[in-house]
């Protein structure tokens, strides 16, 4: 059995492009895979918790679990580890760190739900919530080159906005605007991303969310509302959101690897709202961790 850290990962220099097309590959792999339902235990309010997530992926010979757990005082707030194994033969493979994992699978499929929903000719994207969830997204969102011209507005708390656009402006990013208010952020925006790990009220009116825009929340229940007037409804997982109090009033739902099949529509128009509820699911987690394997 391997000991694979943080550090062992980062090594690898794996690219953000890479990264992408890992995230795509294993939501082709969903139907094929066994994903049981992950277990969450949340204590102090709901502000911790304790998910576990197992998944078997008998196309690569992989099985794992992936225990990631919640400290909104801890940096970073987020972290995991997991146990990959051989499915054939059921042999432990490795316990590693799935900190890096988490992070970049989270942020890349919200990039993949924005490649896939968002409006033709989208010219706006919002972020809330700048920590490692929400920089990854931004690394990955910029994978593509086109996307270094569209307006980027990051919401201000503490010194994280300043800081981050510091960053994007060094990646070639030129039109950055710092908003002070949740109303100033998702007015007007084409995209609205939310990487907040922890959200205890709702972040926007009916009225703010323009026709067409694409919203969506990674780590949190933010947007309910959304979910009683937005056109669509997609999900990584039908366990994630069939919970949700308004789930029977969604207006239209589906999963997003059925979109990426081809087997369900996606956007039709450039007038619908959608929201993209990505919270994560196992696949790519025990995806990721044979690919690492592989690599080490």
């Amino acid at each position: 059995m391997k000991i694979i850290k943080h550090q062992d990962i980062i090594d690898l220099k794996i690219k953000d492009s890479q990264i992408l097309q890992w995230v795509r590959q294993a939501f082709l792999l969903k139907s094929e895979s066994n994903l049981p339902h992950k277990i969450s235990q949340t204590f102090n309010n709901g502000c911790n918790f304790y998910n576990t997530m197992p998944a078997i992926i008998p196309s690569i010979n992989a099985a794992g679990v992936k225990v990631v757990t919640r400290y909104p005082e801890r940096a970073p707030s987020i972290k995991g580890d997991l146990l990959l194994y051989d499915y054939n033969s059921g042999e432990l493979l490795a316990l590693m760190d799935a900190t890096w994992i988490t992070a970049k699978r989270t942020g890349a499929v919200a990039a993949l739900a924005v490649d896939t929903f968002a409006r033709k000719n989208f010219d706006s994207v919002a972020v809330i919530g700048l920590g490692q969830t929400g920089k990854c997204f931004l690394d990955m969102f910029f994978c593509n080159s086109k996307n270094l011209s569209k307006k980027i507005k990051l919401m201000k708390y503490k010194d994280h906005a300043d800081v981050m656009k510091s960053y994007l402006l060094k990646k070639g990013v030129k039109n950055i605007a710092i908003c002070n208010s949740y109303e100033e952020l998702i007015r007007d925006t084409d995209v609205i991303v939310s990487a907040l790990t922890l959200a205890e009220s709702q972040m926007g009116e009916d009225k703010w969310f323009k026709e067409g825009c694409l919203v969506v929340p990674i780590h949190t229940r933010g947007f309910q509302n959304c979910d009683l007037f937005f056109d669509k409804v997609f999900a990584d997982d039908k366990a994630h959101v069939e919970g949700f109090k308004f789930f029977n009033q969604f207006q239209s739902f589906s999963e997003i690897d059925l979109v990426l099949l081809g087997k369900a529509q996606g956007r039709l128009n450039d007038n619908e709202r959608i929201l993209s509820y990505n919270i994560g699911i196992a696949i790519h987690d025990v995806f990721f961790a044979k690919k690492i394997y592989d690599l080490i």
